[in-house]
Order: C-alpha cells, then sequence, then structure tokens
C-alpha cells in the first residue's frame, strides 16, 4: 500500500495566496496583479506555489487605501518602495502619510474646481465648452490651448 505523503507545512509567519485572498478582502486575480505590478512580493515553494509574509497584508491595506483615494498604482508603488519590507510601523506609516498628502491636497482642489466649473455648465445646458455661448463664446478658448482650459486651476 502506498503511503500518503504529508501536506507540506508553512512556516507560521508564511499565507498562501488563498489565505491572504481571504484576510485582505482582495481577489486572488488582483493579488496575482499587484505581484505582476511589483507591489507585493511572494516566494515560491518546491511545487510552484506562491507564499506570502504575513506582513503583506499591511502592504494590500495600504494598496487599497489610495486606490480608494484615488491615487494610481504607480504612485502607490513609488511610496511603497520607501517602506521597509517588514512590518510597517507607526514612524513609516507617518512618513508615507505626509508624503501623500500634499497629492491628496492637490487633487482636493482640483475636484473642488471641477464641481465648481461643471454647475456653470449645467446651468445652461449645452455641457460644450467649445460652443457654449456663456462660457466661451466663439471658441475664444482655442487659443489657450488643448483641452479643457477652464478647468486647469494653474490658469
Amino acid at each position: 500500500m502506498a503511503r500518503q505523503s504529508e501536506p507540506e507545512r508553512l512556516p507560521a509567519e508564511q499565507l498562501t495566496v488563498g489565505d491572504i485572498a481571504r484576510r485582505s478582502g482582495v481577489a486572488v486575480s488582483t493579488l496575482h496583479f499587484y505581484e505582476a505590478k511589483g507591489l507585493i512580493e511572494s516566494t515560491r515553494t518546491s511545487g510552484n506555489q506562491r507564499r506570502y509574509e504575513r506582513t503583506v497584508l499591511r502592504r494590500i491595506a495600504i494598496i487599497r487605501l489610495g486606490q480608494r483615494a484615488g491615487l494610481s498604482l504607480a504612485f502607490i508603488k513609488q511610496h511603497l518602495g520607501k517602506l521597509p519590507h517588514g512590518p510597517v510601523d507607526q514612524s513609516a506609516w507617518r512618513d508615507l502619510r505626509e508624503a501623500w498628502r500634499s497629492d491628496l491636497d492637490q487633487r482636493i482642489v482640483s475636484l473642488v474646481q471641477l464641481r465648481d466649473q461643471l454647475d456653470h455648465c449645467i446651468g445652461c445646458g449645452c455641457l460644450s465648452l467649445a460652443e457654449c455661448q456663456m462660457r466661451n463664446p466663439q471658441d475664444i478658448l482655442a487659443g489657450e490651448g488643448c483641452g479643457p482650459c477652464l478647468l486647469d486651476a494653474d490658469r
């Protein structure tokens, strides 16, 4: 009678992709995507199965928080690269938070400006900056360059 092999035992600090998906609330495919983008890392077993350190759960939480705030994955990756590979302590989190603050403040200003500009355009109902006689008569903004000139905060 052939002897059945025992399942591979994981070190306490390593989790399977299914464990990480359950604990983080992120789909396995999303974890694979994050890994392909260099946002998280795993190691491989002798059977080529992914194994994650428990600390990856914190990184996933940070990624999800950044995405919820509208930050790009490239921006998030840039800042995750500055974090230690082990546990993220309060000091590291504070540094990350401060690095994100100015970008988020700029986004807030842009969103408020966009909201306020849309109010003007929605008032006439045409939603066209090229043809609207109230906001852009005779397309005078064409000389300002391409794109939505009135929505640019720097002008």
